[in-house]
């Protein structure tokens, strides 16, 4: 790489989802809409659960937890896109890049782990049904999610410890709405074998072992389910794990398409957009499914909403 290419940056610029000045207004007033009904959604979901006793169970602890990891989760990129939006100011410090890097893998990562946990919660309470509350009992539950956290954590700095060694960049623009870390990775003037590992390792640990505990614990469940003479007790056996399976195909289908939308197109844009359905879209639409599919958790939002009003 010739000198004059390599820059030491202190700042970044990103390109958002378009520089058309027309569309600026209806994204402005898309993504804060998609914002707000996220926080308020999940906001309830947490309310409801945390206000009703009925509610304090090991799957709708986990529900909690993961409509709280959704909000943070989008938290650490929209707000800042409407801003850039609304100031035409699209610049963010190498500190600031790194910081939302950081909460994104951990609120990422989290949010796979936490479908792992609930997965296992559901393959425990069809397979295990009578040992149920023996097995999932208050103190794994709470083991279970602080694991996912520290796990999360630990994914986080790890990226974290080899971005910091990244100084000199090719660019300084990211075809991207937030840091997004493949981008930033690419644009670095450095190994890439040792980057390249530490992805596929974190790759690895936030979706490949998730994604296998996710399955592992379905094929138990439909096998489970298979064995059941009725075909009123397979349904029923199988709507308790509906909304799980529901989110789980939205969080790792949209994921996927992602990837396959950005490794099939070479424009980085389109894989920004592509982008907006798995960083914005899934965690506004998880508390509709958990709420559509679930009348006891309808009714208890709806309280809570008329209590509030």
């Amino acid at each position: 790489i010739e000198s004059q290419n390599v820059t030491r940056v202190s700042e970044f610029h990103l390109m958002g989802l378009s520089e058309d000045p027309e569309l600026q207004p209806l994204l402005f007033g898309l993504f804060l809409s998609m914002y707000l009904i996220t926080v308020l959604g999940n906001l309830l979901i947490i309310l409801a659960v945390s206000s009703d006793s009925h509610f304090h169970t090991p799957m709708y602890f986990s529900l909690a937890n993961l409509s709280l990891a959704d909000i943070s989760f989008t938290s650490t990129m929209v707000p800042k896109m409407i801003v850039d939006i609304q100031t035409h100011n699209r610049v963010i410090s190498y500190a600031g890049c790194l910081t939302q890097m950081s909460f994104f893998m951990l609120f990422g990562c989290l949010d796979s782990l936490l479908l792992t946990v609930m997965a296992y919660d559901r393959f425990v309470a069809i397979c295990h049904s009578l040992h149920y509350q023996v097995i999932m009992h208050p103190r794994l539950c709470g083991s279970l999610v602080l694991l996912s956290v520290l796990i999360s954590l630990l994914v986080s700095q790890l990226h974290n410890s080899t971005v910091l060694q990244l100084t000199y960049f090719k660019n300084v623009e990211i075809s991207h709405f937030f840091c997004d870390p493949s981008q930033l990775l690419n644009l670095a003037c450095s190994d890439t074998f040792t980057n390249n590992i530490v992805m596929y390792f974190v790759g690895a640990i936030s979706g490949f072992l998730p994604i296998s505990g996710i399955f592992f614990s379905y094929y138990k469940i439909v096998s489970s389910i298979l064995r059941v003479p009725s075909s009123s007790g397979k349904y029923k056996a199988f709507s308790t794990c509906g909304s799980h399976l529901s989110v789980v195909c939205l969080f790792y289908g949209t994921g996927l398409g992602v990837y396959l939308s950005s490794a099939v197109s070479l424009s980085p844009r389109k894989g920004a957009v592509a982008s907006v359905a798995y960083t914005v879209v899934t965690p506004m639409l998880n508390p509709f499914i958990y709420s559509l599919r679930n009348k006891d958790v309808k009714r208890a939002m709806w309280r809570l909403f008329r209590k509030i009003v």
